[in-house]
């Protein structure tokens, strides 16, 4: 099977080749704007919103996974969300069609879903709160729609929460730098949620996809279950790194006067600040979402939450192995000062 993977030259896209590149029953490629560190030999350079290239390089093609977004939250003009998130998806489905490829796995996410969502599935209502959200929704729309005129496609949507891993320079990243540094004050009770994926099992589950779910039109949350809360995952980290972390808590009340003194400050400078009520209530909330469809689908992940934790923090900050070649992702807010305050913990 020849499998291209459009936009497999970043964090997901990399540990996806790796996986895939060790079964000899897959011919995997990759296209991508940028060139794949790990991966150059089987990388070409083109851009998603090159239509007439992306029909030139799907020659042969038998699946197409498509990880390509803009969904850096600094992204500016913001139209390029739209721009290739949703036309590099229109301009993929007609290069597909043009070569005759009838099998598309899409990465969403659960940004889709907006914040403040209690828990929800697959079948819960459309709702994003930002570009980045509003522009996977408008390309799962475009999925929906060409579904419709092409029933006989296999169509495959992934919609996985926060990932982390090795190499990722995220928002769990730089949560569990503080954690681990020692210089990390929780902020409420530390019983909320947060729901969170691992790499190694993302891309299993993509695997899982190419080999199992080969009809049909199907959309999966992705998320590593049992959910930590805050104060779970300091423990395990603690655990994993062997050190005392100190279990300061900051009451929410005095949490949220300073993030109100932050929108009075933001409002008179007419500055957009990275700390705010809103970031800090954000930081409380308990944000999950469900993967009963993905427990009840027959995969198996490889690895618990906490081993894909260990793996990460023992990588990152005990063995320092990344040798400087990371992978940025989302944006992350948080104060530095004597005490660094984590308070932005964003889908």
């Amino acid at each position: 099977m020849k499998i291209t993977i459009i936009g497999a030259s970043g964090f997901v896209g990399t540990r996806l080749i790796n996986l895939l590149k060790d079964c000899t029953s897959f011919d995997v490629t990759n296209i991508d704007k940028q060139q794949s560190h790990f991966h150059p030999e089987i990388t070409t350079i083109a851009n998603v919103l090159d239509k007439n290239k992306l029909t030139e390089l799907l020659v042969g093609t038998d699946l197409v996974v498509l990880l390509a977004a803009e969904h850096r939250d600094d992204v500016s003009p913001t139209s390029l969300y739209y721009d290739v998130n949703v036309g590099g998806m229109r301009n993929t489905l007609e290069a597909m069609e043009a070569n005759g490829i009838k099998r598309i796995i899409f990465t969403s996410s659960v940004a889709i879903y907006g914040l403040n969502k209690q828990n929800p599935n697959e079948d819960h209502p459309a709702d994003p709160f930002n570009h980045y959200g509003k522009s996977k929704w408008q390309a799962e729309l475009v999925l929906q729609e060409w579904h419709k005129t092409h029933p006989d496609w296999n169509i495959n949507i992934l919609r996985p929460t926060v990932i982390f891993g090795e190499r990722n320079r995220g928002n769990v990243y730089n949560l569990l730098r503080q954690i681990s540094g020692g210089k990390f004050l929780m902020v409420g009770k530390g019983n909320n949620k947060k729901s969170m994926a691992y790499v190694g099992n993302i891309v299993a589950f993509i695997k899982f996809l190419i080999e199992n779910k080969t009809e049909g039109y199907n959309v999966y949350n992705y998320i590593d279950k049992p959910d930590f809360t805050m104060n779970e995952l300091v423990n395990h980290v603690s655990k994993v790194l062997k050190k005392h972390i100190p279990a300061t808590h900051f009451p929410l009340w005095l949490g949220m006067m300073g993030g109100y003194c932050f929108d009075v400050l933001a409002f008179l400078t007419r500055k957009k600040l990275t700390v705010s009520s809103v970031r800090v209530k954000k930081f409380c909330a308990t944000t999950q979402f469900d993967a009963t469809k993905v427990q009840e689908s027959g995969f198996k992940a490889p690895y618990t939450l906490g081993e894909g934790l260990a793996q990460t923090l023992e990588f990152e900050f005990v063995h320092d192995a990344s040798e400087g070649i990371t992978f940025k992702s989302e944006i992350v807010f948080f104060i530095q000062s004597k005490i660094s305050l984590f308070i932005s913990y964003v889908i």
